[in-house]
């Protein structure tokens, strides 16, 4: 019979191979990534709810490294690297998606020069398309996300000419024949259909260049206008163009499951 006294608050597991020699109190940890007060983390430990490189670990006075160890609460990891950081952007039609431009033109860099150094800019959005951009310096997070074994869906609203036919969801979740292959969306619908103009809803997880203007207009719907409202947990919202804001514990917690970290 198992031993009672594992499963008690404050219990001591002699097996617990994640104590790191004058590392941080884990709740402390906890509690200055913002996932509740030091007491509330206290309790998230005793209830076997927090693990430390997978590792359950219930000791109030655990020490970690924050930087080097991988922290789940509830089965959600927990961004602790001190100098992490993760923000999205309402990109602005006519800035370019580079942290600079030899031509001049507005740039990535504009929006967050005042912020953390060597910042990734998560994929791109076309000049004229504006929307959703993620910005981190998490490098391995970055590239996941972009990586399309992973399948993160992107969504798009796209205004076009009227009336749309019935057949074009069919035909774009199908795909569509380009020049550099067959390209597919994962869903499609309409969201509204105004006179002789529609918006439509179109998801995919592919990130090749110009794909959603490509597929609409090969098969017959010139574009508009286009922006990005989603990647994958991530929502654009209300954030106004040319706004950038930090995410929040949860939509980062969210993107490393989404991509199996």
């Amino acid at each position: 019979m198992r031993d009672s006294a594992f499963f008690e608050p404050g219990y001591t597991d002699e097996r617990d191979t994640t104590e790191v020699p004058g590392g941080v109190r884990l709740q402390k940890v906890l509690a200055q990534a913002g996932v509740a007060s030091r007491r509330a983390c206290e309790e998230m430990i005793g209830a076997g709810r927090v693990t430390v490189n997978g590792q359950i670990v219930r000791r109030f006075g655990a020490k970690v490294d924050p930087a080097a160890q991988v922290i789940h609460v509830d089965g959600k990891r927990i961004p602790t690297a001190p100098d992490l950081v993760y923000y999205a952007l309402n990109k602005p039609i006519g800035v370019v998606s580079t942290m600079e431009d030899p031509q001049g033109r507005p740039c990535l860099a504009d929006y967050v020069q005042e912020l953390a150094p060597r910042l990734f800019h998560v994929g791109r959005l076309d000049t004229e398309t504006e929307g959703l951009l993620l910005l981190t310096n998490d490098g391995e997070l970055a590239n996941r996300l972009t990586h399309p074994s992973y399948g993160v869906q992107k969504k798009y609203w796209a205004k076009v000419p009227g009336p749309i036919p019935r057949d074009l969801g069919r035909r774009l979740r199908e795909g569509i024949e380009l020049e550099d292959g067959l390209a597919r969306a994962d869903s499609f619908s309409i969201v509204q259909e105004h006179g002789q103009q529609a918006l439509v809803e179109v998801v995919l997880h592919e990130g090749r260049k110009h794909i959603v203007r490509r597929m609409l207009e090969e098969s017959g719907h010139r574009v508009i206008d286009l922006a990005r409202i989603e990647f994958g947990p991530v929502k654009l919202g209300r954030t106004k163009a040319g706004t950038l804001r930090a995410l929040s514990l949860k939509e980062v917690g969210e993107l490393y499951a989404a991509v199996k970290m």
